[in-house]
């Protein structure tokens, strides 16, 4: 049996009169550790969340990786040739989950007098729309080919208000390459996913449509959108995909950048993200090590007596010691309990029922996000540990009490 560990058990619930003993010390210890684990836990979920969620925007937009032409980087609007049998050599690279071909062509729109300019993004039956399906606000998502044309498009709440358009509404686009060419086309759908950026310009038709507009025949498009089964492994499916479409089709002129290279501040800022969680964390460690090794000392001080008697009957340093950091093992271990378990409730409240709400156009979001991450077991292990490790030192204080004093102090 540990015989320390008893007589911290024996000290945590002795009680003095009617109050536990150093109770007020104790309980400000304890719920110091509480409040610091929940602060943690809450912001880890929803700072893992943001950029989960902001993430899952961007890809859905436009995939992991893409494949186009170095051209089309330098502005012009150079098509890839994407036939079956380069699909199928992309889609059994290890790691690739997906590939869907798009294609892209800038126009104006016009609707009630007003014009706006936009992307029109011409998508297939093979695209997985389902991101898009989701941020739709009113209509319904049209059925998109790459054999007819739909006369159906997809456009964002901030364009519709932008033209006083509604679902059903005729709007006309307009092209200019070569003279003005035009299109009638119906709202079939109306999208917000909050992200401006992409949102003010983006509007989504069948890439039968565009591929005309291009004037581009076959399986030209504009690029192809690939995903990824394994996001942390992208930078490598990557380097897997340019080396095998170089060596497929004998030609360098293919760029494949990754979602993170087409939109470098969007991801340079989520990346800032991450020092936020470091900080949390430092700050956190301080507040419960402070508040620790403050009711340790004091429960030392207030514990001369004991202390003084146990080396009377020939107790070492070491073992009295022992003593006072089961103590507070307890007393941290209650605490994380306390502090996890009330920020899994607001975790889970906020999670479903979303009580807390954000402005939009400054978050991106219009709620708090949480995403629950596996990070969180290891980082109460470890802030477990250092606390107790911050009372190595204050538990040495113990070597300086002497027995003869000790046992008169009162």
């Amino acid at each position: 049996m540990n015989l320390e560990l008893f007589i911290a058990k024996r000290l945590y619930g002795m009680r003095k009169g009617a109050r536990y003993i150093s109770r007020p010390a104790v309980a400000i210890a304890q719920w110091g550790v509480a409040v610091g684990v929940a602060v943690m836990f809450v912001s880890i979920c929803i700072i893992v969340g943001f950029k989960q969620n902001i993430r899952d925007k961007i890809i859905g937009f436009g995939g992991d990786i893409q494949v186009m032409s170095y051209e089309s980087m330098m502005g012009g609007a150079v098509p890839v040739e994407a036939d079956d049998s380069l699909i199928s050599v992309l889609a059994n690279i290890d790691g690739v989950k997906s590939i869907a071909p798009f294609a892209v062509k800038p126009g104006m729109i016009l609707a009630n007098g007003e014009y706006e300019g936009l992307v029109v993004k011409g998508i297939g039956s093979d695209y997985d729309s389902s991101f898009l399906e989701a941020e739709i606000v009113a209509g319904e998502m049209p059925l998109f080919t790459d054999s007819a044309a739909s006369n159906s498009l997809l456009v964002s709440r901030i364009m519709a208000t932008r033209l006083g358009v509604d679902v059903g509404d005729k709007i006309n686009l307009y092209f200019i390459e070569n003279g003005i060419r035009a299109r009638r086309m119906v709202v079939a759908a109306i999208y917000e996913t909050h992200l401006t950026e992409l949102d003010e310009t983006m509007a989504v038709t069948d890439i039968y449509t565009v591929r005309r507009l291009n004037g581009w025949e076959g399986s030209m498009v504009s690029a192809l959108e690939i995903s990824v089964e394994d996001y942390d492994e992208l930078e490598n499916v990557r380097e897997a995909i340019h080396s095998k479409i170089c060596s497929y089709t004998g030609s360098s002129r293919y760029y494949v950048p990754t979602i993170e290279e087409l939109y470098p501040s969007l991801f340079a800022w989520l990346a800032v993200l991450d020092q936020t969680v470091w900080l949390i964390l430092v700050l956190v460690l301080f507040i419960a090590g402070f508040t620790m090794v403050s009711g340790l000392l004091i429960l030392i001080l207030e514990k001369s007596n004991f202390i003084g008697v146990m080396k009377a009957v020939g107790a070492r340093n070491i073992s009295i010691g022992k003593v006072f950091i089961y103590y507070a093992c307890i007393v941290i271990g209650k605490g994380l309990i306390y502090g996890n378990v009330l920020a899994l409730l607001f975790c889970v409240v906020q999670f479903y029922f979303k009580p807390v709400m954000l402005d939009p156009e400054m978050y991106y979001m219009d709620s708090v996000p949480i995403e629950f991450t596996w990070l969180l077991i290891p980082m109460n292990l470890g802030m477990f540990l250092l606390s107790v490790l911050m009372l190595v030192l204050p538990s040495m204080l113990i070597a300086k009490i002497e027995p003869t004093k000790a046992i008169k102090f009162e």
